[in-house]
């Protein structure tokens, strides 16, 4: 049993590891035990907000973006997911070149620059109806569909991002050229989440050693890679340290993780998991606090704005650095019952906390002016084409009020 810190001992462990650049494994599970001790989250948020501003400085960013379920069919059966359907359901649908063209079109019409293409991982290998259509329409894989989808974005005017869940590496190198940035959850590194009766049981793409080895292709790939962890589905906080130990870990062999994503599970209707309680509010501000404390300055680190709308100006000063995507054409398809917050409230929050928000594409400024070598040359072209000098989204007929000035 950790013994619970003093706040004297947890401001002084908290800042000491800002100066030192990071947290270690029994300094953060301290930390993160002595929550309920007062004044604990307030000397974590305030060391965090300090890590933070060293690098970032008073910027929070955003990615205007279109949401793009290009199925929702899935093989894994996670007892919290409601987003993947079975082809029975009236709910199953898989997208046509066209649907993608028209979504695409109204992103560009609202000033986003972002495709999120995000899908069910590998329905071809569950189901042989959706095998035979996507052979009837000329695909022999899901990752035809996702290749041609990204080619109608960019030709449209937008960036692909692409979060298919587990892909080999032949698939990302051939979806390389063709996006901005590609991403994957992490979600857990917890082996025990995969055993009878748990949240993963029946999820082989949830392996931990499966998304471990997709993070390490990425890479070996060299593309900027966007990751995380899923906050209340069963893990514990040594999971938790672990989890995000294992993603810095990955950093510092490719350093091509581009941002982590801190995401509180959202319980779903009709879903086995439906009754779960969602973590407190405290415990997520802790631990975007923690992530930053674990993770470093440098790294980009997102909380999601409409999982967490209650605590929003907390977050803004536990260390976070971005709001991720925000979409005003499409829902989050997989938190349909999270609606995004305006655009314009965002800002005000903001700016509220004693920062600025500022729009950005599927690659953080540092990343596209800094790291060329992360990105196929003509994509490259294409990001930069979408930026300002600054590297963030440029929007000649959508502008921010900072680009306006």
């Amino acid at each position: 049993m950790t013994q619970a810190l003093s706040i004297k001992q947890a401001d002084s462990l908290a800042r000491s590891a800002v100066d030192r650049g990071r947290l270690e494994r029994e300094e953060a599970l301290s930390l993160i035990s002595s929550l309920e001790e007062p004044g604990i989250l307030e000397a974590m948020a305030e060391a965090a907000f300090e890590s933070k501003t060293r690098t970032k400085g008073e910027i929070v960013t955003v990615s205007r973006n279109v949401f793009l379920p290009l199925t929702n069919l899935c093989r894994n059966r996670c007892t919290y997911c409601g987003f993947a359907k079975k082809p029975d359901s009236p709910e199953a649908h898989t997208y046509t070149l066209d649907e993608v063209a028209e979504v695409v079109k109204g992103g560009v019409k609202t000033g986003c620059t972002e495709a999120l293409m995000c899908l069910g991982d590998k329905p071809e290998i569950a189901y042989k109806g959706y095998r035979e259509g996507l052979v009837e329409s000329g695909y022999s894989s899901t990752t035809d569909l996702i290749v041609q989808a990204c080619e109608v974005s960019l030709a449209g005017g937008m960036l692909p991002h692409t979060n298919a869940g587990i892909m080999q590496a032949e698939e990302m190198e051939r979806l390389r050229p063709l996006n901005a940035s590609m991403g994957l959850m992490m979600e857990t590194t917890s082996q025990r989440l995969r055993g009878k009766g748990m949240p993963h049981f029946h999820a082989p793409d949830k392996d931990p050693a499966v998304r471990i080895r997709m993070h390490e292709e990425a890479g070996e790939l060299k593309i900027p890679f966007t990751t995380g962890i899923l906050l209340g589905i069963g893990e514990n906080n040594e999971e938790r340290v672990d989890t995000l130990l294992k993603i810095r870990e990955l950093n510092e062999r490719y350093e091509h993780i581009q941002e982590v994503i801190v995401q509180p599970f959202h319980p779903k209707e009709d879903t086995p998991m439906h009754g779960v309680q969602t973590i407190r509010d405290d415990e997520v501000v802790a631990w975007v606090a923690l992530a930053r404390l674990l993770l470093g300055s440098e790294m980009n680190l997102q909380a999601p704005p409409n999982l967490a709308p209650e605590m929003l100006p907390r977050l803004a000063r536990a260390g976070l650095n971005d709001w991720g995507g925000v979409s005003p054409v499409t829902v989050d398809f997989i938190n349909p019952e999270a609606p995004w917050p305006a655009l314009d409230g965002l800002r005000a929050l903001t700016e509220s906390t004693d920062q600025k928000l500022r729009d950005r594409g599927p690659v953080y400024p540092d990343w596209l002016l800094g790291r060329p070598e992360f990105f196929d040359s003509s994509m490259h072209e294409s990001v930069l084409r979408l930026a300002t000098d600054e590297g963030y989204a440029r929007r000649p007929n959508h502008q921010s009020k900072e680009e306006a000035a």
